[in-house]
């Protein structure tokens, strides 16, 4: 009972949160995340490397006192000792490359210094070539067996297991990430260069495959238990910017989305959904389980009182008034016609004996003008809504349908007419349904239309490179998932994430104790947040690509127990969860390096820091959130694995956070249920059905509020993806297997052409030509009667 108060109280005092959703965090936060608090000594570790080599060999000055050949030259002269035989000579030159990559902290007083001389030194690094070095550096390291084969006999992992592995994913993400981000007043050359290293980088240049690939061949590795000492966090880090920079963020998806559309000669998008969604407004989160038991409890008091109903408005996007002032009285009304008119009806028994208080007064409208109106989205229907339509209407006026003609209206009503012609005028043709129809024209007339025409576009690249492994990288990085997530209970089979975040010496005070607790809550978030937003870049990208490249991987994560993974992770209190306070300010990069280091104490470890809320813990819900929409959309075995998972009252709870972009995805996915839950649950959820209505895109002719028409067919979910699966192993077959015997290879039937080809025989034939004649042609007797008989 306790908690039910104190979940009432969260939820009535749970303020707006001022979240930007983006492609990743600030830049400062996004750096910061990179290092363990358990590295911190490291820091001053990469200075004294660097300070003894360049006091050697440069005299009495200082890195920023040089002039940029004399830099370029010391640049050279290190990455010249990075092809060193010994291992120890190795790291500390690497760890002296790191140090330049952070920026010099040494010679700096502010951090704006830090951030300056670390993105000008990390140009001049790609410059001079050092990223390919670390590449080969990195290749070594991950193939050392003696390595994998000590770490997985060592009972303890800690970071002294992955120190090389560390430092060279340290620079090369400082570099990545630097490169990735633009800034005002970036030179040409700096631009020229981004542009280079993010074809590079997208390119199959390293062994055949982009290096998002060796990444991800680390996390199966990792996962597969032969490589424990691999630093995942950072290799999760590395592969997310990789593949942001390549592919591209949130932002050029768009911009990709309205060139294809415009390439197709389809219409422009209705609107700009990045934008619709920034200026949305979030909504009172519904009554809690406390507001509903005293309801219940008045009712079984068996009083009962008469109201008028009024309409229900606390979850209107454009009314200030106080979101909690007797909403649950106005919960339940039945039938919205009802409500409209005004007209007084009984009380629901879940409201009996509610005290009623008089609608206050609306607010002027000089208030209100700056709130649009209407509805955010326009509508959208799609072309087998129109069929749908006109079938069922003819079958009711004129006994027999005509297929898929949406044209012909003869012997339809008039009111018919109308609403045809309104679902023609929001059709919605997307690039998904383009590709699927010529992807089955290709299939049928294989001959009459030729090869495809395929562009070599960095997302085309990396799903062939991905394709022979794709369920094992699925798989692993679920796992990683699976074992961040606060939910999970430590099991002794599961893998350990924490190689790269445990100190050597485990911790002997309490003090100790509280800073490690910290650091591997805070480790564990990150990789959900590197995780999350990894897999939803990759099923954007690959949607946008080509429909069945998205469905092979949604398949594989629908397979991999992705839905109930994601719907464990929100069964948590997932307002703690937003709002954690699982960093230590002091100790974050570049902070650290440049001010002195404060006393910690137990008390300062507690309070944390004084934001409202964790940025990348509500990224990575809205992440989760966005992947569990783009998996179950438009499928409806997926659609009733929600329903099958009780998936409800885990959303519903979700939307107490008050961000209006989280609340749309967890609606979205409400709205796809709510005509299998039952008449009860939408009566006694209205404040909910109402947010739906105000948020969610419209379908016009989808009676998800109602479910009179629930879909009859039963829930094969076995024969739905079966028949999903054979579409997605044709076009790849069609696509990527080209050694495929296919009746359709043509066949020449012309003796004159077939033996005038030139055949290419090794250069050895020509010596042994003769006694080849001899021994395979002249010494064998033809028996010319068996031939004949064989005809």
């Amino acid at each position: 009972m306790q908690q039910q108060n104190d979940d009432m109280e969260g939820s009535m005092e749970s303020p707006n949160l001022e979240f930007e959703y983006g492609d990743t965090d600030g830049f400062t936060a996004e750096l910061s995340e990179l290092y363990s608090y358990t590295e911190e000594p490291e820091f001053s570790l990469n200075r004294d490397y660097f300070e003894e080599d360049f006091k050697n060999h440069v005299k009495g000055r200082r890195w920023m006192e040089l002039s940029m050949e004399e830099q370029r030259a010391y640049v050279m002269r290190l990455l010249d000792a990075l092809e060193v035989t010994d291992r120890d000579k190795r790291l500390k030159v690497a760890r002296a490359i790191l140090y330049l990559a952070q920026g010099v902290f040494d010679e700096c007083d502010t951090e704006t210094d830090v951030l300056y001389w670390s993105r000008h030194n990390v140009f001049l690094l790609y410059d001079m070539g050092i990223f390919t070095a670390l590449l080969e550096l990195l290749s070594m390291e991950i193939d050392n067996n003696q390595a994998c084969s000590s770490a997985v006999r060592k009972p303890a992992i800690s970071l002294a297991d992955s120190t090389e592995l560390r430092v060279l994913l340290s620079i090369m993400y400082l570099m990545v990430e630097t490169i990735r981000v633009e800034m005002e007043g970036d030179s040409p050359e700096r631009k020229a260069a981004r542009e280079a290293f993010k074809t590079e980088l997208g390119s199959p240049l390293y062994n055949g495959e982009p290096f998002a690939l060796l990444l991800f061949t680390m996390v199966t590795k990792f996962c597969s238990m032969n490589a424990p000492h691999f630093p995942m966090k950072k290799v999760l880090l590395l592969l997310w910017k990789t593949i942001l920079f390549t592919l591209g963020g949130f932002e050029e998806l768009l911009e990709m989305k309205v060139r294809m559309r415009d390439h197709l000669n389809l219409p422009p998008l209705p609107e700009d959904s990045i934008k619709v969604v920034r200026n949305m407004r979030a909504a009172s989160p519904p009554a809690s389980a406390m507001e509903l038991i005293e309801q219940q409890q008045q009712q079984k008091r068996g009083r009962r009182s008469r109201r008028p109903l009024v309409k229900q408005d606390s979850l209107d996007t454009y009314n200030e008034r106080d979101p909690f002032k007797n909403d649950d009285a106005r919960d339940d009304e039945d039938d919205p016609e009802d409500v409209d008119s005004g007209i007084e009806g009984e009380v629901d028994p879940l409201d009996r004996d509610v005290i009623i208080q008089p609608p206050p007064p609306l607010q002027p409208p000089t208030e209100r003008v700056s709130f649009p109106k209407g509805l955010p989205w326009a509508p959208k229907v799609r072309e087998k809504d129109i069929e749908h339509f006109l079938e069922t209407s003819r079958n009711k006026f004129i006994g027999f349908t005509l297929g898929n003609d949406t044209d012909t209206l003869v012997g339809l009503p008039r009111p018919i007419h109308e609403s045809v012609k309104t679902l023609k005028q929001h059709k919605y043709v997307s690039i998904a349904e383009v590709q699927i129809k010529r992807e089955e024209e290709l299939q049928q007339c294989p001959m009459t239309m030729g090869e495809e025409e395929v562009e070599e576009a960095p997302a085309e690249i990396l799903y062939l490179g991905m394709l022979p492994s794709l369920s094992q990288y699925v798989i692993a990085l679920l796992k990683l998932l699976l074992a961040a997530a606060p939910t999970s209970k430590a099991k002794t089979d599961s893998i350990n994430i924490l190689a790269d975040v445990l100190p050597e010496e485990m911790p002997i005070t309490v003090l100790q104790s509280m800073k490690l607790g910290i650091d591997v809550n805070r480790h564990k978030e990150i990789i959900v947040k590197a995780i999350s937003a990894l897999l939803l870049l990759l099923l954007k990208h690959f949607k946008l690509n080509h429909i069945y490249q998205f469905e092979y991987v949604a398949q594989h994560l629908v397979f991999a127990n992705c839905i109930p993974l994601i719907l464990k992770f929100f069964n948590q209190n997932i307002m703690s969860y937003i709002s954690a306070k699982n960093s230590i300010c002091a100790l974050d990069y570049p902070h650290c390096v440049v001010h002195e280091m404060p006393e910690l104490t137990a008390e300062s470890l507690e309070a944390g820091d004084s934001n409202q809320f964790c940025w990348r813990n509500l990224f990575s819900c809205i992440n989760l959130l966005r992947i569990l929409n783009k998996i179950t959309k438009w499928k409806h075995s997926r659609t009733m694995m929600l329903v099958v998972f009780k998936s409800a009252p885990i959303l519903k709870r979700a939307l107490k956070v008050k961000q209006a972009m989280m609340q749309l995805y967890v609606l979205k996915l409400l709205k796809i249920q709510t005509k299998y839950l039952g008449r009860q649950w939408r009566k006694s959820n209205m404040k909910t059905m109402s947010a739906i209505y105000q948020k969610v895109r419209h379908r016009l002719n989808d009676d998800w509020a109602y479910g009179n028409d629930i879909d009859a067919r039963p829930w094969d979910f076995q024969a739905e993806e079966c028949a999903l699966r054979e579409s997605i192993e044709k076009f790849n077959a069609r696509r990527y297997d080209k050694n495929q015997n296919s009746e359709f290879t043509p066949v020449d039937n012309c003796l004159q052409s077939v033996l005038g080809q030139r055949v290419d025989l090794p250069e050895d034939f020509h010596y042994s030509y003769e006694m080849w004649l001899e021994r395979e042609v002249f010494s064998q007797p033809i028996q010319w009667e068996g031939l004949l008989q064989a005809q």
